[in-house]
């Protein structure tokens, strides 16, 4: 049994040669097509890992260009391409004791690739938080497409400044009054840095926080994006800027204006509940078709609010140098809008398992952390050292880092990602011994390196070298 599909898909996936899937073969005929047989047709038999009823072959075949997409996607890091990559992960760094971290170097270009193509010519701006090592930074900044960094604190902004990076953009709202009288008095970090405002509170408190210090702030204004509906008693989107209108907006951009000390240069709409959440629930269709009809809605409703606001801000300050939105989930969506002059993202270089089920793009893991096994306390169970790396975020199991490879491990439900150790259930557990290493995948980016003093860098089976975080630089900003 033959079945094509067909998807936009990455050039990096449209290899012509046979690659097994758990529900039989596939190859790639062209750039765009993907031929899968089943097992049956290969002389096989089928696993029946994929679920639901039917030939698998067939059921790819019926779904949409989209789902074909993620589905492709999802099942092209085969069980023997995990075996590999865990081979190579532990290979390159068998001389080296966990808890450790690595990123892959192979997959975090490749996903700045990725990212840079569906920015489709507009420049991305990369999201610290989501990726916290300065030399990480300072390497996807060196390519093509990329421009600027967005920032999470005022304080690290004028650090990362300090460092050489001339374009930061503070994405939140600060009360650091030492920072801001630093800003305020320093003409290269005034050049450098671009604070947020939704209220002209927030002005005031800068100029009370100047201390002296006569420099122009820089000021960007954020439109919130949330869709609401039903006079606002139904609201989806996350609780950031008060700025819904673009009147509200255009009122705030005049305050700016007629305020000595400040000059407006851009604005900035985040919309969190398309790009960060996956359009793709395995095993809940239900949830999949409400989040994709409520952010078919959600863009609709933002593009055309968002090109009013900016409208509504150029009258008051004809020049902006930038509007900003998007994110790692809504890059391609966000771009596609003529308001909009550059994309925000961070998460898609190091991908990690919240961004799995996204039928608009797909990506490799490229941060892991590894724990050591210590403990064997019966069939079927390791223990590891560490563990409990808990997500941000409201409290759930999708939070919890993902037990990656060897593939096949779970969490104890009674006790899931501990403090100090953590049990891993499964048949792979038989299989490990007391050091081997259990690699992980946290399940947002950025705040892994919350943990680690220092990334390993892999290429191929080899650790060329490593970068110190955030913390391994002694800054812990949040």
């Amino acid at each position: 049994m033959r079945a094509v599909v067909s998807a936009h898909l990455h050039p990096s996936r449209a290899q012509c040669h046979p690659t097994r899937f758990p529900f039989g073969a596939c190859r790639f005929v062209s750039d765009n097509t993907l031929l899968v047989e089943s097992h049956a047709a290969c002389g096989g038999h089928s696993t029946g890992r994929t679920g639901g009823s039917g030939n698998p072959a067939r059921r790819l075949a019926g779904v949409s260009r989209a789902a074909a997409l993620w589905q492709a996607a999802q099942v092209f890091d085969t069980t023997a391409d995990l075996a590999a990559d865990r081979a190579r992960y532990d290979r390159a760094t068998a001389h080296l004791d966990a808890p450790l971290a690595l990123v892959d170097l192979e997959a975090f270009d490749s996903n700045a690739d990725d990212l840079v193509r569906r920015g489709g010519g507009k420049p991305i701006r990369v999201a610290t938080k989501s990726v916290r090592c300065r030399g990480l930074l300072e390497r996807v900044l060196a390519r093509n497409g990329f421009a600027g960094v967005l920032s999470f604190t005022l304080a690290e902004s004028l650090w990362l400044a300090r460092s050489g990076i001339d374009d930061v953009l503070l994405a939140y709202p600060s009360a650091d009054r030492a920072a801001f009288a630093e800003l305020a008095a320093d003409p290269k970090l005034a050049a450098a840095v671009t604070v947020m405002v939704d209220d002209p509170a927030q002005l005031a408190l800068i100029d009370a926080a100047r201390d002296g210090g006569e420099q122009e702030i820089r000021v960007c204004l954020e439109l919130d994006t949330s869709l609401r509906r039903f006079g606002g008693r139904v609201r989806v989107g996350a609780r950031r800027s008060p700025l819904h209108s673009p009147t509200q907006l255009a009122d705030v951009a005049r305050s700016v204006s007629r305020r000595k000390g400040f000059r407006l240069v851009g604005l900035m709409a985040y919309e969190g509940h398309v790009a960060g959440v996956g359009d793709a629930a395995p095993g809940n269709r239900l949830r999949t078709r409400g989040v994709r009809l409520m952010q078919s809605a959600a863009k609709r409703e933002l593009a055309a609010r968002r090109a009013a606001a900016v409208h509504a801000v150029r009258h008051v300050v004809p020049d902006l140098e930038f509007v900003n939105g998007g994110g790692t989930g809504s890059v391609q969506h966000t771009a596609a809008e003529d308001a909009v002059t550059e994309i925000a993202a961070g998460s898609g270089l190091f991908l990690p398992r919240l961004f799995d089920h996204y039928t608009s793009f797909s990506g490799r893991p490229a941060a892991l952390f590894a724990l050591p096994v210590v403990r064997r306390p019966g069939v079927g169970v390791v223990t590891v050292l560490g563990g409990g790396y808990p997500a941000s975020g409201a409290p759930g199991r999708d939070r919890l880092p993902q037990p990656y490879l060897p593939r096949g491990l779970r969490y104890d439900r009674q006790e899931a990602a501990g403090e100090v150790q953590t049990p891993l259930l499964g048949p792979p557990a038989d299989d490990l011994l007391v050091g081997d290493k259990v690699w992980f995948r946290h399940a947002k980016a950025g705040e892994l390196c919350e943990r680690f003093a220092e990334l390993h860098l892999v290429e191929g089976d080899r650790v060329t070298g490593s970068l110190p975080t955030y913390r391994g630089e002694g800054r812990t900003f949040l």
